[in-house]
This record gives structure tokens, sequence and C-alpha cells, in this order.
């Protein structure tokens, strides 16, 4: 007589499959008993990521370009307050309401300054110091890279 082998939970695939698609993993791998299951996405992350390290490939160059605008980049760049992640920006709480903070206004240390948006969790950033915001250098939407200065505050 020979053995079977155990049939494969095909409801456990589909629910790991739409976990997949509700959280925008690219794999998920479940392991119980002797049964180990992965459920990947092969290939698209290229085609999500590839857009925005295009759209960021440019903003260097103009500045490596020009050293003249390099020294106060690299001056203010003390103040500046940077990503703590990579994920998209938003200025506001809300979109079409009153941004966080404005060029000019005073901030005190811990307060929210802007939002940055990363694997569908909003991440509420504070300011580290209290100070005057002295220039915003992302826009509402932009995508952000670790590191990247966002707001400079004096």
């Amino acid at each position: 007589m020979a053995t079977r082998k155990p049939s494969i939970d095909q409801d456990l695939i589909r629910d790991l499959a739409n976990i997949l698609n509700e959280t925008d993993l690219t794999e998920i791998e479940v392991e119980q008993d002797d049964l180990r299951v992965r459920v990947s996405r092969a290939g698209t992350p290229q085609m999500v990521h590839a857009p925005v390290a295009q759209q960021q490939m440019p903003a260097p160059q103009p500045v490596a370009a020009q050293p003249a605008e390099a020294a106060p980049a690299a001056a203010t760049s003390a103040n500046a307050v940077t990503a703590p992640m990579v994920g998209t920006v938003y200025l506001s709480p809300a979109p079409g309401s009153k941004p966080f903070v404005e060029v000019g206004q005073s901030v005190k240390e811990g307060q929210t300054i802007l939002i940055i948006e990363a694997m569908k969790t909003m991440n509420q950033i504070p300011s580290p110091r209290s100070g005057k915001v002295v220039s915003v250098l992302v826009a509402d939407g932009d995508p952000v890279e670790f590191a990247e200065p966002m707001i400079v505050i004096e």
C-alpha cells in the first residue's frame, strides 16, 4: 500500500495570497508542524520601486553640478530635520487641511511637524528641538529617503 501525501490546504494558500494583496507584501511564509507554505510575488517590487528611484536620481545631479549651492545646503544640514525612514511625506494631517508647520512659525520640541507614510502606516515626525521653521525642503506627497533633509529649524 502506498502512503498518501497530505493534501495541501487550498484555503490557506488563498488566505495568504489575500494577505499579500492587502498589505502589499512581496512574500509571506508560514510553517506549522511539517507543513511549510510560501507565497511570493516575483518581479512586482522592481516595477513599484523603479519610478521612485528614477524620480530621485536627478535631484542630486544639479547640486553636484553647481558647487556654489552645495555650501549653503551643507550649512543648513546641521539644523535640518532628516527623514528617519523611507516613505512619502505629508505636511498636513489630512488632504486640504492646514499644514503642521509653516515657514516662520515657532515650534516646540516634540511637536509634530509632518507625517511620513511607510508601509501603509502614518508615522508622526516630532520636532527634535524648539526653534523657528526657516525652510521646508519637501513638498506634500514627495517621496523621501532615509536621512534626507526635510525641514530646517533654527
